[in-house]
């Protein structure tokens, strides 16, 4: 019967090398897993180990930048998961979903993966060089499946919290794709009116010498100054004259803007204020606040029933969610923990979780199910941001529409007021 050759990673996740019979590598496998170890390698005895990149001629990384979204990143997770419980070696996976990928910044991270990995590293430590592309959450679970031998599990799991995940934010992308049109097109508009059509206007009502009513007065003054503001001027045949001088402290004004919400963002109290903006704006706020407790849960909840420690869950969960007012609640949850305290009380003083969320949790705390609990809260605050956002869209509809018809209707009919003093003027003379 041949032989074959295995890595293995036991219980106490330590390395295991041996050699077993056994009538195929499916079947090795199969033994090897009764023994309860996780086999991270298997190859026949006679076949030489194979260098780095060996018959695997032709790789050669291409030009990229930037990450992997989440749903290519959910797919690649979910083949491996399902390679991996076929009894593949994770070597010869890697090299599977290297070969499938097209060219671009995840196949060049497996071709780094899989050589690390083939050279003696775990999965996880060589997963973890590329912090770019790959999480500290994605890195943490794939190390506690292999400490506990159930790799595919986690994967698995892994896969679809990526995948709910990014359904969430599309559904909350999505549903800020029509107000953010509809307010360009309203700006847009009334741009357009206000350097180009009510200077004409205006034109008229100086040579007729006509008094003009308070809201055209209004509308008037606003257009000078938008024209101002633009570097747009009108000669005295009111033509169109461009105002360089204007447009460069403009340009000026608009850069120096930039640069002081940039170094906002690099500043942890300007994140923090704009994280704290995010969570007040009208109609939008809740949907994000909602849509911040959706992922804490889930994250949690994933990172716990994968049996990472709770305090090493939030400290992942805290540079996973990208929020400064959430990473204040978990540092004050985190502190609590480790004092011996609860985990309900600093969760309700945050101010971001509602109070059947911090209920919920508690209870899941005091009967030892916190991780269920988690992803119950998740699975319902997932459906509540749905249908929030479907409620905020239709409500979104008609309100852009009302407020862009009253901006436009009220510069034309201030526009056309005295246009209709004139006519009456005109025709009492007649």
């Amino acid at each position: 019967m041949p032989k074959f050759i295995f890595r293995a990673v036991n219980s106490q996740n330590n390395e295991v090398r041996d050699e077993i019979e056994a009538a195929s590598i499916e079947e090795a496998s199969n033994i090897i897993k009764s023994k309860g170890y996780f086999p991270t390698e298997i190859k026949p005895k006679d076949q030489p180990a194979p260098t780095s990149g060996a018959g695997r001629e032709g790789r050669k990384k291409s030009w990229a930048v930037g990450g992997v979204n989440s749903k290519t990143l959910a797919q690649f997770t979910t083949q491996l998961s399902i390679l991996i419980d076929a009894g593949l070696p994770i070597v010869r996976c890697l090299q599977i979903l290297e070969r499938q990928q097209k060219p671009g910044v995840l196949k060049n991270v497996l071709m780094d993966v899989s050589d690390d990995v083939e050279s003696g590293s775990s999965l996880s430590d060589a997963l973890s060089r590329h912090p770019r592309v790959l999480s500290s959450l994605y890195v943490n679970m794939v190390r506690a499946g292999e400490a506990g031998g159930v790799l595919d599990i986690i994967l698995d799991r892994l896969a679809k919290f990526l995948e709910r995940a990014e359904r969430i934010r599309s559904t909350v992308k999505g549903a800020m794709i029509y107000p953010v049109v509809i307010g360009c097109i309203a700006t847009l508009i009334l741009f357009g009116l206000m350097l180009f059509v009510v200077p004409q206007f205006q034109g008229i009502f100086v040579q007729m010498d006509v008094d003009l009513p308070a809201m055209t007065v209004i509308v008037i003054d606003v257009s000078e100054l938008m024209m101002s503001v633009v570097g747009i001027e009108r000669d005295v045949e009111n033509n169109v004259v461009f105002n360089g001088t204007n447009l460069l402290i403009d340009l000026a004004i608009v850069a120096v803007i930039a640069g002081l919400v940039v170094f906002a963002k690099k500043n942890a109290s300007g994140r923090k204020i704009m994280d704290y903006a995010k969570l007040h704006i009208p109609l939008i706020g809740p949907v994000i606040r909602k849509s911040m407790v959706t992922r804490f849960c889930r994250t949690l909840g994933t990172l716990i029933a994968s049996n990472v420690s709770l305090l090493d869950a939030l400290r992942i969960c805290r540079g996973a969610l990208g929020s400064n007012v959430l990473a204040e609640a978990i540092d004050r949850v985190h502190d609590s923990i480790r004092e011996g305290e609860s985990i309900a009380d600093p969760l309700r003083a945050s101010g971001v979780f509602d109070e059947i969320v911090v209920n919920m949790v508690a209870v899941g705390e005091e009967t030892g199910e916190l991780d269920k609990m988690l992803l119950k809260i998740a699975d319902a605050y997932e459906q509540e941001v749905e249908i929030a956002v479907s409620a905020m869209t239709k409500m979104m509809e008609p309100l852009f529409i009302v407020v862009m018809g009253i901006g436009v209707g009220f510069v034309v009919i201030s526009l056309f007021l005295p246009l209709i003093k004139m006519v009456r003027t005109l025709s009492g003379e007649n």
